[in-house]
């Protein structure tokens, strides 16, 4: 049995499978600080091999940014994350959860992402402290890239 139907039989999928990460997937890193939640990053690097930092040249799959209230303009920082995207590519924003020091309104994310040229399609609990958020080009944006 794969460890795929394991965790589907248990009801448990790991953080990497929440998040759509498959090895070999190039997986880039934005915003980290002392405050992110290292079990998260560790199953995901377990999946993925390593994180690219946003200096990268490559092509990247899926992009992590870690974002608080307060890191600057969001809008600019989407821009900025889908650029080396994949057309087929997501970005999770993750920020704190409610009552978490750099909490983010969600309505500061549903108005940011389709000024960036994004859509939000899903929210999960990505640890103790943080949410992530899953966005995407809209379908007819990512045909005409």
């Amino acid at each position: 049995m794969s460890a795929t139907a394991g965790q589907a039989a248990d009801g448990v999928r790991s953080l990497a499978d929440r998040f759509g990460i498959e090895p070999g997937m190039v997986v880039m890193e934005m915003g980290y600080d002392d405050d992110v939640d290292e079990d998260l990053r560790d199953a995901l690097i377990d999946r993925c091999g390593e994180l690219v930092d946003e200096d990268t040249d490559e092509v990247v799959d899926i992009v992590l940014l870690w974002w608080r209230d307060g890191d600057g303009d969001l809008v600019d920082t989407l821009v900025d994350a889908i650029a080396p995207l994949a057309d087929n590519g997501a970005v999770w924003l993750l920020t704190p959860k409610a009552g978490r020091p750099g909490h983010v309104e969600p309505s500061e994310i549903t108005e940011s992402a389709p000024t960036a040229g994004l859509q939000q399609t899903s929210i999960i609990s990505a640890g103790k402290d943080w949410s992530g958020a899953r966005l995407v080009a809209p379908r007819a944006a990512r045909s005409k890239r």
